[in-house]
Order: C-alpha cells, then structure tokens, then sequence
C-alpha cells in the first residue's frame, strides 16, 4: 500500500540538493516565461463548443453558404426614452445608419437603412407606447470578441457625437435618451469583459484569503508564505507551457478556464503542501534532527499526496472524452496544472522546509522535549509555563466518539447527508447565458427592454432551412405560424446557391434563451418535416435545419446531458481503480467511493437551497452538477486518502479501534485547515459577477465543508469502526499480537 519514497527524501533534504532544487524551479520558471508565451495571450473566448456533426452546427453551415447575410451576428441597438422617442432622437438614429453605411465599423458587414426610410414609417417601428426602437447592426461571424467590441467602441463615439451626450450611460428610467447593445453581439461582449475583469481581482482575492487563513491557523508568517511560493513557482510554470501548447494548436484555453485553474492551484496545491508541512511539524517534536525528520515526513506523506494528486489528474483527464467543447478545455489546464503542483509539492516545499528548518514554524516552533527543556533552561523559569502549555497533548473527543458510538454517528451522517441529497431532485436547470449576468449589464437591460416593449422573440430568432427538393412549400409558413410558442414569422428567402433552399425566420413568444424556448425546437422540425412531407418531398427528415441561439442552446444541453452519462461513470471508475491499487481493499475503496458520491450529492442539493432561497436564483447552470461532480469526488477523496493512510499505518503497531482514534486526532487540524483553504478559495468566485461562477464556486465550497466537517472525521472513521478488519478485505489484516482478543 506505502509507496518506499526514501530516495526523494534523501534527495530534497540533501545539504546541496536542497540548493540545487530550489534553483531548478527558479531556472525552470525564468527559462519558460522568457521563451514561450504566457497562457493569458492566447485566449479564445470565441471556441466552439459543439461539433461539426450537431444539427444547429449543420444549420449554420447551410446558412452562411446559402444566405450569406444571414451568418453575420447581430449587435441590437436598443434606444429607449421613457417619455417617447422625439423626433431629433430618431433623426440621430436615421444619420447614424447612413454614416455607418458609408464608412463601415470595424467587422460591420450590414446597417438597416434606417435613413432611407421616411420618418412616418420610422415611427412604425416603435414599440406601442413610442418610447422604444430596436435597430440592428450586422458584425462578421468570424470576428471574435474583442474585435466586435473594436466595431461597438467605434459605433458608440459615433454616437455620442451625434447626440451630444453618453445615452450608454443614462439610466433606463431617467427620463434621458439611453441607449444599450444587445443581442449576440451585446452578449459576447459582456461575457468575455466579465471574465477579463476577474482575472486579477480573482488572483488577488485567492492570494489574500489564503495568506490570511494560513496567518490565522498556523500563526506563522513564514510558513504562511511556504505554500503560496510553490503555488507560485507552479503557476509560472504552467501558464508558459498552457500557452506553448495553446499556441501549437494542440490545445484551446478561454478566460474561464484560467479563472478556474487559478483557483484550483491556490486551493488544492495549498492543501498538498499542508499535508507535508502537517507531518513534518509531528515529527520535528520526536526527532531531534530537522533533516531526518523531513526525510521521515516526505517517506510517511508522499504515497498520499501522489494519490490524491492522481485521482484529480485523471478525473480532470476524464473531461476530454466530453463532447461539449468548454468541458473538453478544461481538461488540458486543470489535469497539468495539478500534476506541476503535485511535483511542487513534493520538491519545492521539502526543499525550502529543509532550507528554513526549524524556523519555518516560528514563533511557535515544535521542538522535542530534550530542545524544549533546554529552551526553558536558556530562557529561564518565567518562560516555564507557556512552554510547557504547548507541550500538553490535544484532545480528541471526535476521534473518541467515533469508535464508541460508530452507529449513531453513521445513522446520524446518513440521514442527513441523505435529506440534503434529497433536495437535489429539486433543482431547476436553465441554459440562459443572460441570467448569468449582473442585472445592470448592458446587454441584460436591452434584453429586458426588448422583452417589455415588443417580444423577447426579437432577441435572437430560430432559422427554419428546409430543402424543398423543387416541391411548392408555400405551406411551411403557414405551418409555422399555427404554432402556439411562435410570435412571428418571417418572409421565405431562397438560398443563393441551390434555389431549393428556403429559409424563414421564426421568433419565439418567450426568451429564446429559456428552458421553454429550447423544449419546442423538437416542435419546429417536426412541423417544418410534416409541411415538407405535405408538399410530397422525400426524406423529409434530412432535408430540415433549425439553426440560431436557441437550436444550439438545445444541442449544448444534449451535448451536456450526453458528456454526463459518459463521464461520471468514467470519474468513478478512475478513482475506484486508483484505491483499489493504492489500499488493495475493496471493502474500503467501495464505502469510500459511496461516501463522497453521497457527499456530492448532498452538496448539490445544500448547494440549491442556499442559492434558491438565500441567493434569489431561480434556477442554476445546466453545467454546474458536472463540473462540481469532477472537483468535489476527486478532491474530495483526497481527504479521506490522507485520513485512511494514516490509519492504515497505525493500525500496524495498536490495535485497530486506536488506529482509528490516532488517524482521526493525526489527520484532523491538517485536514481541517486544508479544508477551510479550499473552500473559501472556491468561495472567493461567489465575489465574482458572473452566476456561473458564483453558483459553481458556492456549490463546491459546501461540498469541500461537508467532506472536511462530516464525511472525514465522522463518517470513514465510523464505517471503518464499524466493519474492523473487513474493512481491509481482501488484503491481509495484521492486528498487533496483544491486542487480538480486544479486536474480536
């Protein structure tokens, strides 16, 4: 079960090695930031997330051949005045759309005419009570965030020129012209600034938190910078390899993967680091020699925290085999990420504790008894007594009560554990990328405006593309418009190419990005197939698209609902196989991988309570359960690796039941403070403007508390009570000789 690691220790603790370590990190660092480019530069905010082979993906296919002008993404001008547009607002609006014709924004392919249009009939397109008006602006497809924000920039001066004031900037309800961009465009614009803006904020948030609990719990300056060291050397390391890949084409990163994995480092690496520094700091108060005693704790911590690291690597690794494309690119990052933090971990930190020694502890430095009681003889007798305080053995009560009361506190966990679980069943999923943003995002009050004043419909419209294969389908209008979900349809355009191709627009009478919305593309095929079908065509299945915003909302959730089945299978059987090497039990690995399954769900259903009925949401992420599922089982696991090792090599030299209590008081204020790291650095994306990311960051902070507070310290311990030496089965259980009959 132990992996013999004493080569490393030797090595890393090594009077010159220890030197020649630290300077390799250095070295490495410095070389690749110097000649490969920083993960940062080569964002693409703008990846594909489906494939080639999706049917809204086939429906933009035939769009941009077919109706060129139709592939081109809108940016929605939303210009409202609460009293009424005035006649000198819509001239603006109308001198506008000339200049941008004559002379194009930056990526601008298409303006509406506005200006060609008599003010009379201008007026007709306000909405009922006159105070609102929705002109499009047509951008290349192709162009990624950025550049349609370059397009937008240019636009809004134009603007503000021609009306004389900042209409972005005025309230909605000041009773002033304002003005918002919405729409696809508006959209992506948005979301990529949301992100661009967190990244700092996010980095020194994670920075700050960390330093303050490691302050808080260890009260030790120095040892508080120990893993905040590695962790930085281990991001300098990653972010220049992410960024060569990146640039090879081998791989694809956007702005929420780094986001994530910032976070990911500063908590899970804090935590591999602590597992070490924890034993170091036991065995600097038996083992007189610091090298010795870090040589013992690299020997004694390094099987678990190559464990853990793996479970995480290959759960993260598991994401590759998603069809969804921002699962997939978060697999690269995060897996590399935590493997280099791992390797940090176990070289870095043991180098710097063998440089620093004893002193990395101070100003409460563990000393044997020998040191201590030579201390208080320097120091003198008024010194005596704090002294001797710090010597006095910690309390164990969980430890304790785990082995005298192991069913109560199993039936107690399951229960509650299993009503939390419950709640689960209760959540309500949405695919709306609005609802993720603050209420006063730009792009969020145009939406609402254009959801008041006209039909949220307008927003982003589906494109019915059928192949009439030469058969009259004057029909499918007609079809379309029967149906009670549609709004509006529009006029029939015949494709530039195959002049059997028809397109007509449609127009939801519900947010097309809404759960709703997308339940009724099944709707629209089969309506477009039964008109085709009607007119005589054959095989009217493959000769129908429904391209647009919802059909790939729709074909993201199936992709999604797809990558679960197939990687949560995967998760577990990776992490099980993993325990069934590393503890050759199954008993073990079976209760442990059931106990974080249970944690997770438990998590997810606390998750949903708090965000519900504390939060406000009304409903979460579709893509929140998968990705706290791969962080909370792989990381969760960690922390009964590390509990159930130490048991394990107790239960070697006392009997079992004292193992278990040993194990528990051993692994308890590691673990603890590993926990809290980890949750609140999950917790500092609940700051962050973004409602994937808060709903994300709240849901794995409670799941990593329930593991830390619950499932380690009460519930393994209490199973493994309970079921003694079954618990080792198959492997073999070798109870100390005296203590056998006290086992039975």
């Amino acid at each position: 079960m132990m992996h013999n690691s004493s080569w490393l220790g030797k090595w890393v603790a090594g009077k010159r090695s220890r030197w020649v370590t630290l300077l390799v990190w250095i070295a490495l660092a410095a070389l690749l930031n110097v000649l490969l480019p920083a993960v940062g530069d080569q964002e693409d905010n703008g990846a594909a997330n489906l494939s080639a082979s999706k049917p809204s993906v086939q429906a933009e296919a035939v769009s941009e051949r077919e109706f060129p002008s139709g592939a081109d993404i809108p940016a929605l001008f939303v210009w409202h005045r609460e009293s009424g547009l005035t006649d000198e607002d819509l001239q603006a609006i109308r001198k506008l759309t000339e200049e941008l014709s004559a002379e194009p924004a930056p990526y601008q392919t298409t303006v509406v005419p506005l200006y060609q249009m008599p003010l009379q009939a201008l007026k007709a397109q306000l909405s009922e009570d006159g105070s609102t008006l929705v002109s499009p602006i047509l951008f290349e497809k192709s162009a990624d965030s950025d550049r349609l924000g370059e397009g937008i920039d240019r636009i809004k001066d134009e603007i503000k020129a021609l009306v004389g004031a900042d209409p972005f900037e005025a309230a909605v309800d000041s009773g002033e012209l304002s003005a918002r961009v919405s729409g696809p465009v508006g959209i992506s614009i948005d979301a990529t600034g949301l992100f661009h803006n967190a990244d700092f904020a996010l980095m020194a948030a994670t920075v700050l938190l960390v330093l303050v609990l490691l302050l808080l719990i260890y009260r030790s300056p120095i040892l508080a910078f120990i893993p905040l060291i590695a962790v930085g050397f281990a991001y300098l390391t990653v972010s220049p390899l992410l960024g060569w890949m990146a640039s090879e084409g081998w791989i694809t990163v956007d702005s929420q993967a780094i986001s994530i994995m910032t976070v990911l480092l500063f908590g899970a690496g804090t935590d591999y680091c602590l597992f070490l520094i924890a034993r170091f700091r036991q065995l600097l108060k038996t083992e007189p020699d610091k090298r010795a005693a870090l040589k013992a704790s690299i020997s004694d911590a390094s099987g678990a925290i190559a464990m853990s690291g793996m479970t995480v690597v290959l759960a993260l690794f598991a994401l590759l085999l998603a069809e969804y494309g921002a699962y997939q690119r978060f697999a690269v990052p995060f897996g590399i990420a935590i493997l280099i933090m791992g390797i940090a971990s176990l070289t870095l930190v043991p180098a710097l504790l063998a440089i620093i020694g004893r002193a990395s502890f101070w100003p409460f430095v563990p000393r044997t008894r020998e040191q201590a009681a030579e201390r208080v003889a320097r120091l003198g007798k008024g010194k005596s007594k704090s002294a001797v305080a710090a010597e006095k053995p910690a309390r164990n009560r969980v430890g304790s009560l785990v082995v005298r009361r192991p069913w109560t506190i199993v039936l107690v966990c399951l229960i509650g554990l299993g009503l939390l679980a419950g709640a689960a069943t209760q959540i309500k999923f949405t695919y709306d990328l609005l609802s993720s943003f603050p209420e006063d995002m730009e792009s969020r009050e145009g939406f609402a405006l254009i959801g008041e004043k006209f039909t949220p419909g307008e927003l982003a419209p589906a494109q019915v593309i059928v192949d009439s294969q030469g058969k009259d389908v004057s029909g499918l209008a007609d079809a379309l418009k029967s149906l009670d979900f549609v709004s509006a349809v529009g006029e029939p355009q015949i494709g530039r190419e195959n002049g059997n191709i028809v397109m007509i627009e449609v127009q939801f009478a519900m947010n097309p990005y809404s759960l709703e919305a997308m339940g009724h593309i099944p709707e629209l095929r089969e309506a477009a197939e039964a008109a085709l079908a009607s007119a005589g065509a054959a095989s009217a299945a493959d000769s129908v698209w429904i391209g647009g915003q919802t059909a790939e909302q729709y074909d993201n959730k199936a992709a999604g609902e797809r990558d679960m089945r197939v990687i949560i299978p995967v998760v577990i059987g990776l992490i099980t196989l993993l325990l069934l090497l590393y503890l050759r039990s199954i008993v073990a690995t079976v209760y442990l991988v059931l106990t974080v399954i249970l944690s997770y769900f438990s998590a997810l259903g606390l998750g949903w309570l708090v965000l519900h009925h504390l939060m406000g949401a009304e409903a979460i992420q579709g893509a929140i359960p998968l990705y706290a599922f791969v962080f909370l089982v792989a990381l969760g696991e960690d922390y009964n690796i590390f509990m159930i090792s130490s048991i394990w090599q107790k239960r070697k030299t006392m009997p079992l039941k004292q193992a278990i209590k040993e194990g528990v008081l051993e692994t308890s204020s590691v673990i603890t403070s590993a926990g809290l790291i980890l949750a609140g650095t999950f917790a500092v994306l609940g700051t962050l403007p973004i409602q994937v990311l808060v709903q994300f960051g709240t849901v794995t902070a409670i799941g990593v508390l329930l593991d830390t507070f619950v499932v380690r310290p009460f519930l393994v311990p209490a199973i493994t009570t309970l079921l003694g030496r079954r618990a080792f089965w198959p492997g073999r259980y070798e109870p100390v000789a005296e203590s056998m009959r006290a086992e039975r």
